[in-house]
């Protein structure tokens, strides 16, 4: 069954249809799904669908933006939540310079403590990173050794995505490997092993081709393991099962 490492259905855009979407996953292809959390507000969410539905899971995080939340009272609570058997991860967490063009200690003090928490807490993390490859490399290095994790939404170079996977890092792969103009991320696919990628939806974002746009969900997921498959040359089936098995090796499940 197809494995969505990365989805919110915590999100507001899933209030008018979220049961009726969940409940339609087996029949979809669908076996396990992790929820990913963006902000402390989340928390409760993702743990209320996890203890809900049998095949979610969830993690705890915060993500870059969103870190001028962050204090040591809740800190201290993401703690207490990673002890939950169904929360499963730390994340989704790293830096994010698209929106804050200078205030990037914030962001590198709140990664460097949801790394080191992980590491407490024998967790992998989930890790964002967009227009911050060098920074991120450059903490991944110092704080994320030895941690299991995926790098989300993967957008960097096939050289730096060759650097993570040596370092035991698993890539994500999502809706924009259908894009027409995602040639860097097609390479990718087609140069590291498949034991080294996870599928993602980041749903309700970045929908593959034809849904380009609109909102995404894991029952779209088919569109990324065809194109997966059809840049490796082989089967969906292929794509599906080690894929899976990497998730399953990924969030310790």
């Amino acid at each position: 069954m197809i494995f969505d490492t990365h989805a919110h259905y915590d999100d507001e855009q899933f209030d008018t249809d979220r049961d009726e979407l969940l409940s339609s996953m087996a029949a979809g292809g669908v076996g396990t799904i992790v929820d990913a959390a963006a902000t402390v507000e989340s928390w409760d969410k993702i743990v209320e669908l996890a203890e809900k539905y049998s095949f979610i899971y969830g993690s705890v995080g915060v993500h870059p933006d969103e870190v001028g939340a962050l204090n040591e009272e809740n800190f201290a609570r993401m703690r207490e939540l990673l002890k939950k058997e169904k929360i499963v991860a730390v994340g989704e967490i790293g830096l994010d310079y698209y929106w804050d063009k200078e205030g990037h200690d914030l962001q590198k003090h709140w990664f460097i403590r949801q790394l080191d928490l992980a590491r407490e807490m024998n967790k992998p993390v989930m890790i964002h990173s967009r227009e911050a490859a060098a920074d991120t490399m450059e903490i991944m290095k110092e704080h994320g050794k030895g941690l299991k994790g995926v790098i989300h939404c993967y957008s960097y170079s096939l050289e730096m995505a060759r650097e993570y996977v040596k370092m035991g890092y698993y890539i994500g792969v999502g809706g924009v490997v259908t894009f027409k103009n995602s040639k860097k991320l097609k390479e990718i696919v087609e140069e590291i092993p498949l034991e080294s990628i996870v599928l993602e939806t980041d749903c309700p974002y970045l929908a593959p081709t034809p849904f380009r746009g609109k909102r995404n969900s894991s029952l779209y997921l088919p569109y990324v393991v065809e194109a997966i498959a059809e840049l490796k040359g082989i089967s969906a089936e292929q794509v599906i099962e080690q894929t899976e098995k990497n998730a399953r090796d990924l969030y310790q499940l």
